[in-house]
């Protein structure tokens, strides 16, 4: 017996020797060949770039399989990613088949391992993905052979940080600590995959909102795999989200330019607690101190193809019963219990124009209070109704179970309204409603401002009962509330909305910028003080067809050191005093004293049409006004789209640092529902760098275009008269029209602080002396308030009295060619030169002139970018009856001059405002992927 076991501990030595020699010697006969298949398999099958840093085969890293080890390697992902990491890993291991590589020399690949990894999947905006690294059958090389090949059996990844970043969908998901293993037949077209998976972190981001962070996951998944059209139909998913279990089941296709989708989330019967850990970040906090009981049924879908392109978006249903519910919170005595709650809400083509919300039920009581409450929703453009609420509930008992600390409400609330119908102003339509609103001892603090709103009560009612704008009526009986210890009073009677009858009382004082911080409003903000003591009742028929004596409108409001900022104005709008009285329809307001950055204004005058504007849409507001100004900046007033904050700037994505983005320019923006006269007397204005002065005559600021008619006024020393129209057509572009009429004024002045004379007049840069100006210019203007050149169109005369050309480039090269110096610091007088302005160019009547004998005859082109195209006849002494044919092209800084009369047309630039309005859209857009790509800088101008 003792000789046989040691006979066969000898044996068994020997094969462990053997074997052990096996597995030693053995790697080291193949890792050249097989590195070399591994990268053959790598260019013949990727398009991304793939590279590693050495390679090492060795069966103890996943004994017992041969494995071999690729270490530092980085795959780059496929266009338009081709420079971004789609896979980063210190060492990938490949799993070999030992018997194929043994016998066959053949290579099979059956399983992949991953250890601290790093997988950055990314799609663009139009669809185009980073992981399409693996090539069609039709793009690889014809002469590949089958000695390297992948059988996958295994999927290995241990502690992997994976992102999925789609720009096209707006889904972002982050997991961190993912581990996974998949088993299945992966060598086949179609297979089964066993999947156990582990993340320790999940973010999920859908549309810049959080919907999970932080959350654990497992998951044990049966997933069948199509290779060849690249589909997953997710047989059986069980996943646990937190504490909360879920089903998943559904299906995945990869289609060329985007995703099929099947999707479905259940879970019932289980705990209201579960479910509330795995609900987004902001409702951590809540629950940490919450107690939840109760039972809840969830279901979710998402169904249909999502393509970019071709402005494709599955469909979204979610459905929640909650049963019995129970909801305490920390410090708070009275839960709310009896919790019942049913919702569906659906989302097509994930169009919020249609989405549906079906409020079967709400329902809860706090002791002896209660809320009770059903709500249909079909649509939102127009949305269809059916709602009805029950309360008799202390709001104070609702706001310390969410734990709204930052906002203090209380108050008893009595509610009982139903309301059934489509709400449709522009088609007349309103709900059928009937209902009572009650809200008493209500008090309001919010975190904005130290001091609260307290005695608020007031008792509203609206009913209206055939669906029209006509049988609507509203009540307000009385409204009254007190702050900073001055009470203020509001009764409102409003019915027949078709035909507004009204009957509204307000008086009280009003601390407005301290009112308005207790509930504070980004990009707008309010100071001042406000007296009011109004009584307005009537009808808007009365009011539209002039029969003022059946109004009964009277009362005043005091303002008093108003401040407003806009984020459509870069500067804060100053009132500091204006008394304004209704009267009937009209609105009349004396010394009303403003100022806008150094700009200042004194009105007086009266508005009309008041009870239209204010209770119709697309009314326009009537007035004649009398405005002076000891000096008013018109840059001051030009539109600035507001630099993004800081938190708005923050990628939500935590990827990209965090962006500042300027402001962008724009041109003066024009208030358009107003038809305003206006009798001016300004004394200075400046625009552009150019001082205008005594500026009088008549404004008119109609449905956003500014008229000046026969306004006269001061510039550079002479007094001009002016026609003009002005409109901004975009916060980028608008369009001017004028006619102006200036004699005697200085030539050398006004090219040097008129810019648009500067542009048109070029010459004059070399001219001294006296011209005048009859002239007429329509065209756009930029983001900077500057003439767009291509869409200039008008004319006119330029009339020289007595200029002298001093180092005049263009006349002083005619006298070296001609060999006199005739033209040379030449005298001009009593000439009339006409022009026209169209497509970038501007054209030249021929003029003709006498200097020192000789008789000069010009015509010809130049453009705004000063190219010259000019024909001149030299007419010698003494009768002009000989002369010597002249072309001048070139530039203004370097003329060409040559004999002869042919020359070569300029070419002409017409304005096209389709192009001009893309180039606007593409400004906007790189300043939305700013945003959102804030480590991008931006080479736009921004011209418009």
């Amino acid at each position: 017996m003792k000789k046989y076991l040691l006979k066969t501990l000898k044996y068994l030595g020997i094969v462990v020797g053997l074997l052990l020699a096996f597995v030693i010697v053995f790697p080291m006969l193949y890792p050249e060949y097989v590195t070399e298949k591994i990268k053959k398999l790598a260019n013949d099958n990727l398009n991304g770039e793939l590279n590693f840093s050495k390679a090492n085969l060795t069966f103890f890293t996943h004994f017992p399989s041969l494995t071999l080890n690729l270490d530092d390697v980085l795959l780059k992902g496929s266009a338009p990613f081709e420079n971004d990491t789609l896979v980063s890993v210190k060492r990938l291991s490949l799993g070999i088949d030992v018997k194929e590589l043994l016998f066959s020399k053949k290579i099979d690949i059956e399983e992949i391992y991953l250890k601290n990894a790093f997988v950055h999947i990314q799609v663009d905006k139009q669809g185009g993905a980073s992981y399409n690294v693996y090539k069609s059958s039709g793009e690889t090389d014809e002469g590949d052979d089958d000695d390297t090949r992948v059988d996958l059996q295994r999927i290995e990844l241990k502690n992997t940080q994976l992102i999925y970043d789609d720009k096209s969908t707006g889904i972002y998901i982050q997991a961190n600590g993912f581990n996974y293993l998949g088993k299945g037949g992966l060598e086949e077209s179609i297979f089964d995959l066993r999947t156990k998976a582990q993340i320790q972190s999940l973010d999920f981001i859908f549309g810049g909102e959080t919907y999970l962070k932080d959350k654990h996951v497992n998951a044990e998944l049966i997933t069948q795999i199509n290779t060849h059209s690249l589909s997953f139909i997710f047989q059986q998913n069980d996943l646990k989200i937190n504490q909360l279990p879920v089903d998943f089941k559904g299906k995945l296709d990869f289609l060329s330019n985007g995703y099929d989708l099947n999707f479905e989330i259940n879970s019932k019967d289980s705990n209201l607690n579960d479910f509330f850990t795995a609900l987004p970040p902001q409702f951590t906090q809540w629950h940490k101190k919450a107690t939840l009981k109760g039972k809840t049924d969830i279901f979710f879908s998402m169904k249909g193809k999502y393509i970019a392109s071709q402005n494709l978006s599955p469909d979204i249903f979610f459905k929640m019963k909650v049963r019995d519910g129970y909801v305490g919170y920390e410090g708070v005595p009275a839960p709310a219990e009896h919790l019942f709650l049913n919702i569906e809400t659906s989302l097509p083509s994930l169009d919020v124009n249609k989405v549906g919300v079906k409020l079967d039920s709400i329902y809860f009581t706090i002791g002896k209070e209660y809320f009770s409450g059903i709500l249909n929703l079909n649509g939102i453009n127009p949305p269809v109704i059916d709602a009805k609420v029950r309360a008799n509930i202390n709001v104070a008992n609702v706001m310390h179970l969410l734990d709204m600390k930052d906002l203090e409400v209380k108050g008893m609330l009595l509610a009982n309204i139903k309301s059934k119908g489509t709400y449709a102003p522009k088609q007349k339509l309103f709900p059928i409603t009937k209902g009572d609103l009650e809200f008493s001892e209500g008090y309001v603090k919010t975190p904005y401002y130290p001091n609260p709103i307290t005695n608020i009560h007031f008792k509203g009612k609206v009913e209206n009962t055939d669906g029209s704008m006509k049988t609507l009526a509203l009540q307000l009986n009385p409204l009254n509330f007190l702050f900073e210890n001055k009470p203020f009073t509001v009764n409102l009677a409003m019915e027949n909305f078709d035909d507004i009858h009204y009957d509204i009382q307000a008086k009280g004082e009003l601390n407005i910028a301290k009112i308005y911080k207790v509930f504070s409003q980004k990009g707008l903000e309010l100071e001042g003080y406000a007296n009011a003591d109004v009584s307005l009742k009537g009808t808007q028929s009365d009011a539209t067809n002039g029969r003022y004596h059946l109004l009964q409108n009277k009362g005043s409001i005091e303002l008093r050191n108003i401040k407003t900022t806009s984020e459509y104005l870069p500067k804060p709008f100053i009132i500091q005093q204006g008394l304004f009285r209704f009267q009937q329809d009209d609105m009349r307001f004396t010394n009303f004293r403003a100022t806008y950055g150094k700009s200042d204004f004194l009105m007086n005058g009266r508005m009309s049409n008041v009870i239209n504007f204010l209770f119709s849409k697309n009314q326009i507001l009537r007035g004649n006004f009398s405005v002076s100004s000891n000096y008013i900046d018109v840059d001051e007033f030009m539109y600035a789209s507001p630099a993004p904050s800081p938190e708005e700037t923050k990628d939500e994505t935590t990827t990209s640092p965090t962006a500042t983005v300027a402001s962008e320019k724009g041109v003066v923006i024009v208030p358009k529902p107003f038809d305003f006269n206006l009798n001016a007397n300004l004394k200075k204005v400046v625009f552009q760098g150019l001082d205008i002065l005594n500026l009088k005559g008549s404004m008119q600021l109609k449905r956003g275009t500014l008229a000046l008619k026969n306004v006269n006024f001061n510039v550079i020393g002479v007094t001009a008269q002016i026609n003009a129209k002005y409109g901004d057509e975009t916060p980028k572009r608008a369009h001017f029209d004028f006619d102006i009429k200036a004699e005697n004024f200085d030539v050398q002045r006004a090219y040097k602080e008129v810019k648009l004379f500067r542009e048109m007049a070029s010459m004059a840069k070399d001219a001294h002396g006296t011209v005048s100006l009859d002239y007429k210019v329509a065209g756009k203007l930029n983001d900077e308030m500057l003439p767009i050149y291509p869409s200039l169109k008008g004319g006119g005369v330029l009339s020289v009295k007595d200029v002298q050309m001093k180092g005049f480039k263009l006349f002083n090269v005619i006298s070296d060619k001609t060999g006199t110096d005739a033209l040379r610091d030449s005298k001009l007088s009593t000439i009339d030169i006409k022009s026209e302005i169209k497509n970038n160019l501007i054209t030249v009547e021929r003029f003709k002139f006498k200097v020192s004998g000789f008789r000069p005859r010009i015509e010809g082109q130049t453009s705004f970018d000063g190219k010259l195209n000019f024909k001149m006849r030299l007419g010698l002494p003494p009768l002009g009856i000989i002369g010597i044919p002249i072309k001048i092209t070139g530039t203004q800084e370097h003329p060409k001059i040559g004999l002869g009369k042919k020359s070569k047309d300029l070419e002409e630039t017409e304005y096209d405002a389709n192009s001009e309005a893309t180039n606007e859209e593409k400004d906007t857009e790189i300043i939305q992927e700013e945003n959102h790509h804030p480590d991008r800088s931006d080479d736009s101008n921004g011209n418009g």
